[in-house]
């Protein structure tokens, strides 16, 4: 597996050979304005509680408004294209079977000018110790689309600290394509454990989730028959779906049965339309797809398949599922049946092309960027040895891949996906999660234009606590003068130093 970054900058003198660039002239008119739309501020408490989202119950780590009404997954932060938000996180965790410590990371947000504000523990922040409190202060000037959020500190959003992020555009220009777009039609997909995040790491294995949750609900194999999530729809309308994938390890086959999704949006980058009728997304990965409800009044299976654990069981029972419901239908689960697979349209991840500003920067052939990052990930299964660059550790669950990498702070083009061996400078997917795959080369370019440490990562949560990461140092000449930082940041560190060993994890 290799990835390749091709960064482009303006600066040919001050190229560095080490993971640090400097910044494209070009972007220096797009620094984040002092002028905002609308001003949120809101509240996260961050608490343990005990849930049965699948039927069984487990402590966990989840968010809310107040410390009561905590869920999962946690609540809607929703703005426009424009809007500043303060959100004060408060940290209320007291069960020391998981982590009591938390950060969180606003995912697939720039955070232009505050960097301080990106939620990745110990790259761009202390943890948020208990009963200690941080205010994240962050715009999103130039941004839209389908975000979310989770704790960025260890492995702890697995056991449950994930929430859907919806930033609206009062002049999208997909919106004649559909009727409906509101809280009623975010759909989030996430693997479920019974065990915390901790003993799955201690395990030293990779694991298999127990449940698939659809917007919080689920079953288990051998479970109760708990509520499936229930989607309604009117017949003749047409809704902007947009699904969410906050997985912690498994990755996902989504359908609906007999209905075509038309795809215009990924990652918060609006597409050209692709309809297909499965789409494969792994974690972290979010797309909106445009569904016409103009079907037989019925109910239809939503199928979420995991690959891993639960997925062996296809959907016996309602598992990795849940219910398209038209109004008007009866309330029972669905009997509806999966396309022949001689009629599923799947899509390659190349097959997506962005609606505004196409083309990868830089020359259009390999290599013409100013800075070019080699990245070689290797497993070699009989010896159980992973390797980065050709550094080399054994450990029993040394991540084989897929991988969905995401980059911090930028969005990148995917000059060359990993299903494919073509390059294609024109107009190729442009996101912030994808795919490096064994045996192949994944390649993304991007512009350096947004000073500070951005994390380049695995999205699956136990290979990033393994390692399967690196910090890019960008335009580090300027990024104390970009990034100015408040002084309840500086107090973060002291505050979470001093934790004794009976505070931790």
């Amino acid at each position: 597996m290799k990835m390749i970054l091709h960064r482009k900058e303006a600066h040919e003198a001050e190229k560095s050979t080490s993971l640090q660039a400097h910044p494209d002239s070009q972007c220096f008119l797009s620094t984040l304005s002092l002028d905002f739309g609308s001003y949120h501020h809101d509240q996260l408490f961050i608490v343990n509680k005990d849930i049965a989202p699948d039927g069984f119950q487990r402590s966990t780590v989840l968010a809310g408004r107040t410390p009561q009404d905590a869920s999962f997954p946690g609540p809607l932060i929703t703005g426009r294209k424009g809007d500043r938000f303060t959100i004060n996180v408060t940290d209320l965790l007291t069960d020391p079977t998981m982590d009591r410590s938390t950060s969180i990371h606003w995912h697939g947000l720039f955070q232009k000018t505050t960097n301080y504000a990106d939620g990745v523990a110990f790259v761009s922040q202390c943890p948020i110790a208990t009963n200690h409190s941080f205010l994240y202060d962050f715009g999103v000037p130039d941004q839209a689309g389908t975000f979310w959020y989770h704790s960025h500190l260890s492995v702890q959003y697995g056991d449950g600290l994930r929430g859907p992020i919806v930033i609206y555009d009062p002049e999208d220009p997909h919106q004649d394509l559909y009727d409906v777009d509101d809280e009623s039609t975010i759909i989030t997909i996430a693997d479920w454990f019974h065990l915390t995040s901790l003993q799955l790491l201690a395990a030293l294995v990779v694991p298999n989730a127990d449940a698939t949750l659809i917007n919080g609900n689920g079953r288990y194999v051998g479970g109760p028959d708990t509520p499936l999530t229930v989607i309604n729809v009117e017949h003749g309308k047409r809704y902007r779906f947009r699904l969410i994938d906050m997985s912690f390890d498994a990755f996902h086959g989504f359908s609906i049965d007999n209905h075509n999704l038309t795809i215009i949006e990924v990652d918060g980058i609006n597409t050209l339309p692709h309809t297909v009728n499965f789409i494969e997304i792994y974690p972290a990965q979010r797309y909106s797809f445009v569904l016409n409800a103009n079907r037989p009044i019925s109910n239809y299976r939503i199928r979420a398949l995991s690959n891993t654990g639960v997925g062996a069981h296809n959907f016996t029972n309602g598992v990795n599922s849940a219910i398209l419901r038209y109004v008007g239908a009866p309330e029972e689960e669905p009997q509806t049946s999966q396309p022949l697979s001689s009629d599923v349209m799947i899509f390659r991840e190349g097959d997506l092309h962005p609606l505004e500003n196409p083309g990868a920067p830089g020359n259009p052939y390999p290599g013409g960027a100013d800075l070019v990052l080699n990245f070689t990930l290797g497993f070699d299964a009989d010896m159980v040895l992973f390797s980065m660059n050709g550094f080399t550790t054994k450990r029993r669950d040394a991540p084989a891949g897929p991988h969905p990498f995401h980059l911090h702070g930028h969005a990148f083009d995917v000059v060359r996906t990993s299903d494919s061996s073509e390059y294609n400078f024109k107009n190729p997917v442009r996101r912030d999660t994808t795919l490096v795959a064994m045996k192949n080369q994944t390649t993304i370019r991007f512009v350096t234009d947004n000073a500070g440490p951005w994390f380049l990562h695995c999205h699956i949560d136990l290979h990033l606590s393994l390692g399967l990461a690196v910090v890019l140092a960008e335009d580090t000449r300027d990024t104390k003068k970009d990034d100015m930082i408040p002084a309840d940041w500086k107090a973060l560190c002291p505050i979470y130093n001093s934790l004794t060993p009976s505070q931790l994890p």
